[in-house]
């Protein structure tokens, strides 16, 4: 399967507000389990996106990133 999808954005973005993902899991409540998922850029679901984007104050942009596969079929 071809990732196209990714969360690379997701963390500069939390190197950028000095935001660690022990500081997640501690001080947000956010589970080591998401923060794996979202490591191997498998499915979260919208509501894991907003809560990051309220916990580091930033867009959607700043989390994920669409990569297009330039050998699907449109």
């Amino acid at each position: 399967m071809n990732v196209v999808i990714t969360y690379d954005r997701l963390w500069e973005t939390m190197r950028t507000k000095g935001v660690s993902q022990y500081a997640l899991i501690k001080n947000y409540g956010v589970s080591p389990g998401q923060l794996t998922r979202l490591k191997r850029n498998e499915s979260v679901s919208t509501h894991t996106i907003e809560m990051f984007c309220r916990i580091l104050d930033c867009q959607v942009s700043d989390v994920m990133e669409f990569i297009k596969d330039e050998r699907q079929k449109e």
